[in-house]
């Protein structure tokens, strides 16, 4: 048995979805009348209570276009340091917006409107203008943490009153509707854009949105085509997303359990730091000796269980909709064994 948990991003569409996309309609969206895209488009747009949304090919290009739409170059965004815009999206809002960071510091990836405050600059030419604060829910490098609804109406409200737009990197974003119960167009409602994908959790092949007022998404459109990330039928990528909203969203929450039943399986093992109170979703980091993780990825591979190190010394599990029940009882398994043995 292998138990892929590397990541979401891993997941094989599965026949129906794949029987979707066979046959959806199809058009050509460059043209605009791609009609699966149009649907899917509309349907986005009305999940998160915006004006409008745009299909993308990826995650990093629904940030990195809602941040062109959104910014000038010569401006500073202020966000987490561990935000996935950031440390893993090549350096695009320098190269491609021409933005610099001011980071905030937090447990687990979350910052307070204090924080917000302390860090936009002064109306002085010898500065960058604070234009832009981004927040990430779930927040990856958190372990997939839930950011509080109230906290997030705190900071933006913080990053508003200093005229910035807010934007959502909501990659997870579906995680979080099902771990607190509250819908999308809750969470959407603070932020002047999000960015929502299909290919982690949701189990598509390829696709994200972004969703936003009609006059920036207009932006948006403009900056996908300079990128290269105009598609022409993609009304059969589209189509997997539109199965995925209707079959794979409730789901997450077995995701969710079995990401539990792990942290907790690693939690009394010797030389393993994890708090199980903390895993909210299907992510979690767990720590282990110092100079260990590397062999431990390797040696757990051995044996069926694929996991990253991250650093030295802690790895990463995800868990997603290729990942049984009984790949979850192999999993702990194989990891008590190794652990244990080593302890």
């Amino acid at each position: 048995m292998i138990v892929d948990l590397r990541s979401d991003t891993v997941t094989q569409p599965s026949r129906p979805m794949k029987q979707a996309m066979i046959e959806a309609p199809l058009g050509d969206d460059v043209l605009g009348d791609e009609p699966t895209v149009l649907a899917l488009q509309e349907r986005c747009a009305s999940l998160l209570g915006k004006d409008a949304a745009i299909f993308m090919p990826s995650g990093s290009m629904a940030n990195q276009t809602a941040i062109r739409a959104q910014t000038r170059h010569g401006d500073e965004i202020i966000a987490h340091e561990g935000s996935h815009v950031y440390k893993y999206e090549a350096a695009a809002p320098a190269a491609i917006s021409g933005c610099s960071f001011a980071f905030l510091h937090g447990d687990r990836g979350m910052f307070d409107a204090a924080d917000v405050e302390a860090s936009i600059r002064p109306p002085d030419h010898h500065f960058p203008e604070s234009t832009l604060l981004v927040v990430e829910n779930t927040q990856n490098t958190g372990g997939g943490a839930v950011w509080p609804l109230a906290r997030i109406a705190s900071v933006t409200a913080a990053a508003r009153g200093h005229g910035m737009r807010c934007h959502l990197d909501g990659a997870r974003l579906w995680n979080a509707c099902v771990a607190a119960n509250v819908p999308p167009h809750q969470w959407a409602q603070h932020f002047d854009t999000v960015s929502c994908c299909f290919s982690k959790g949701l189990g598509c092949p390829v696709g994200s949105i972004v969703a936003g007022d009609e006059a920036t998404m207009h932006r948006v459109h403009r900056a996908r085509k300079m990128l290269g990330g105009a598609m022409r039928q993609s009304g059969m990528l589209a189509a997997a997303a539109m199965y995925a909203l209707d079959h794979n969203m409730e789901r997450l929450a077995d995701d969710h359990r079995r990401a539990k039943q792990l942290a907790e399986a690693l939690y009394p093992i010797p030389g393993v730091g994890i708090n199980p109170d903390q895993v909210e979703t299907n992510m979690l980091y767990f720590d282990v000796p110092a100079g260990r993780a590397q062999a431990l990825q390797e040696t757990l591979r051995a044996q069926g269980v694929l996991m990253l190190c991250m650093n030295d010394s802690s790895m990463r599990a995800v868990t997603h909709l290729d990942v049984t029940d009984a790949g979850i009882d192999h999993a702990i398994s194989v990891l008590t064994d190794v652990l244990g043995s080593s302890a």
